[in-house]
């Protein structure tokens, strides 16, 4: 059996956005996911593997390696395995970058195509790691003449990405969230702050807040403020409210509830729908296996 092995470069030149979000979407119509993770470590090396299994699309296992002190291949690498869901037999090998990059930038674009307004053009990005790179790709593909603007606690950093990117997208340097927050149409957010960068009064009515950042239980993005004025949705229930600290935290304090979480993409375009161009609509990437398992898919079906 000769088993494909995908890699970045060579699949990631044939992949395309607005593609992915409707796979992504049509994913949500089949049965719900079975998902779990598996966690280890030794000293300060670990591996993390996430299972998924969706009944008629397939089985994957993603499993990554963090060795913190690997400087020639860099401390992250992995791999995805997807399974047949007819007999279980492996069908391919995928790069685990390019899964976790178009997985990840995907899910919120799928989010944004739901609960955005479809005028927005003023995109603000917080961060300016791979993530930042990716999402702008994703949010230029639905917002064509979107003007980017990007902040970052290093201004560098910032600065670097905004050379490479100004290539294709139109791109500039940000002040201060709390001047460049009111001025945007979608604030999208991906840090590692375990404190709120986000001040709930900064925020106006129309706004689409995208939140990526936040994937552990003591991290969030955004305060108490920004969730009691927000439209709250999330990519899944299962692996976002019990897990995560943008939730996680609030709920336990008493100042949201559970039920304030109005869907996830499982519910179905007739609840997971923007209602007024005066709401401001907050989405949580959570990004769970089975995302991984329906990009991973996506990726074997279009480059084979």
């Amino acid at each position: 059996m000769s088993l494909p092995f995908i890699t970045f470069t060579d699949a990631d030149p044939k992949l395309n956005w607005l593609d992915l979000v409707n796979t992504l979407d049509s994913g949500h119509l089949l049965p719900k996911a079975q998902v779990c993770d598996v966690f280890m470590n030794q000293d300060q090396n670990n591996i993390l593997s996430r299972h998924a299994w969706i009944k008629g699309l397939g089985i994957a296992v993603k499993t990554a390696t963090i060795f913190p002190k690997n400087k020639e291949y860099g401390h992250i690498n992995g791999l995805l395995t997807l399974y047949s869901h007819i007999n279980g037999i492996p069908e391919a090998l995928i790069d685990f970058k390019l899964v976790t990059k178009w997985k990840t930038a995907g899910d919120s674009l799928l989010g944004a195509t739901k609960l955005a307004r479809t005028n927005s053009n003023k995109i603000l990005i917080n961060g300016a790691g791979n993530v930042a790179q990716s999402l702008i790709e994703a949010y230029g593909a639905l917002f064509p003449n979107a003007v980017f603007t990007i902040c970052n606690r290093t201004e560098g950093r910032a600065k670097k990405l905004i050379k490479m990117m100004s290539r294709t997208y139109n791109v500039n340097l940000g002040g201060s969230l709390e001047n460049e927050v009111p001025k945007a149409d979608i604030i999208a957010s991906s840090t590692m702050t375990e404190t709120p960068l986000f001040d709930g009064s900064w925020f106006r009515p129309g706004q689409h807040i995208d939140l990526i950042g936040a994937y552990k239980s003591n991290m969030r993005e955004v305060d108490d403020k920004t969730l009691l004025r927000s439209k709250i949705f999330v990519d899944s229930r299962d692996t976002t409210i019990d897990h995560i600290g943008e939730f996680k935290i609030p709920i336990a304090a008493g100042i949201i509830k559970k039920s304030d979480i109005i869907a996830d993409f499982y519910d179905g375009k007739a609840i997971y729908s923007r209602r007024s161009d005066q709401d401001i609509t907050l989405f949580k990437n959570g990004g769970g296996a089975h995302l991984d398992l329906m990009t991973g898919k996506y990726i074997l079906d279009t480059f084979t």
